[in-house]
């Protein structure tokens, strides 16, 4: 028996997104977010996808978004890959949630509390040695509670987490441990199995239960992932070769940051050719015009494009030729 790794947004959404995942993402919600105490009831599981209502805001993509007890709504996101600005995203999808709940003449009574949790593969405080974060406004001075119960950033670094089976004690525990093993699992372990909803779970993560489209998606998140892994020592082996020598006309700093440039649309351009097929020159030069930023915004929008109309109609909203 094999598992797909919860970790990949195709194989996080799957789980705690689908239209059986009610019980999974409650008992799950409980166990990060309020260490296992029941608090969460019930739920209703809802479009994740963020459309902005005013021209020039950025659209935004979450894994999953609930609407829990007390009105909350909770945005979750899982995030392999420690990519720059990834902390500004985090604050800014929170805010963009809360401010989204009011239409024109809405009084602020209306607002509801949000929650962001963010599970990352990667270490985010090194300061900090504990698995799960919480993060609220606080007066700088006296640590006074500012809107405690508006607003909550919760982050949970699965590299901190170093419990084995046999030391697992609290459903948070478990949680965690399935998150960061079950790809590498070949059965449900018992200690996790009594757990009816992570056994739901794992009936849900089996391969066998999947079709040939879906795994087929699966397999190109993962090539994905692992393009992503290489893509920082590739920029850096890039940057030295072309752009030290460009530094020399253009200055240093310059020619580095065009030999990132010039490593990113590599990486970019295979990315989208296993995605929607070959590109034409005319799409290559069009792609070779973006900034940085825009680049790096294809990198995270390509996984969704299964066609090549799906790269024109981006490029023609990101970046119209001359």
């Amino acid at each position: 028996m094999n598992f797909i790794n919860p970790k990949t947004d195709f194989a996080f959404k799957k789980i705690f997104g689908s239209a059986e995942s009610k019980d999974i993402l409650i008992s799950f919600l409980n166990a990060l977010l309020y260490e296992a105490r029941p608090v969460i009831e019930d739920l209703e599981i809802i479009d994740p996808y963020l459309a902005p209502n005013i021209k020039g805001i950025k659209d935004t993509y979450l894994d999953v978004k609930a609407k829990i007890s007390g009105d909350k709504t909770v945005i979750i996101e899982m995030q392999v890959l420690n990519v720059e600005y990834f902390q500004q995203r985090v604050l800014y999808n929170a805010t963009k949630t809360y401010s989204m709940q009011l239409s024109t003449g809405t009084g602020y009574s209306k607002l509801n509390p949000v929650i962001a949790l963010t599970i990352t593969d990667f270490k985010m405080f090194e300061n900090m040695d504990t698995v799960i974060s919480h993060f609220i406004f606080k007066e700088k001075t006296f640590l006074v509670d500012y809107l405690a119960d508006q607003f909550e950033l919760v982050f949970v670094e699965l590299p901190k987490f170093n419990k084995g089976l046999d030391e697992l004690e609290t459903l948070t525990d478990k949680w965690i441990y399935f998150m960061k093993t079950a790809q590498a699992l070949h059965s449900v372990p018992e200690e996790l199995g009594n757990v009816q909803e992570l056994k739901q779970a794992f009936t849900i993560a089996s391969t066998a239960n999947l079709n040939a489209q879906e795994l087929d998606d699966l397999d190109k998140r993962e090539m994905w992932i692992q393009d992503q892994r290489g893509s920082i020592s590739l920029a850096t082996k890039i940057a030295l070769a072309e752009g030290i020598e460009q530094g020399i006309e253009l200055g240093i700093e310059q020619g580095i940051e065009q030999g990132i440039k010039q490593g990113n649309l590599r990486l970019i351009t295979r990315q989208l050719e296993r995605s929607v097929g070959e590109l034409s020159p005319d799409i290559i030069t069009w792609i070779s015009q973006l900034s940085v930023e825009q680049l790096e915004s294809l990198g995270e929008a390509v996984l969704d494009f299964t066609k090549l109309s799906d790269l024109t109609t981006w490029l023609q909203v990101h970046n119209n030729p001359e």
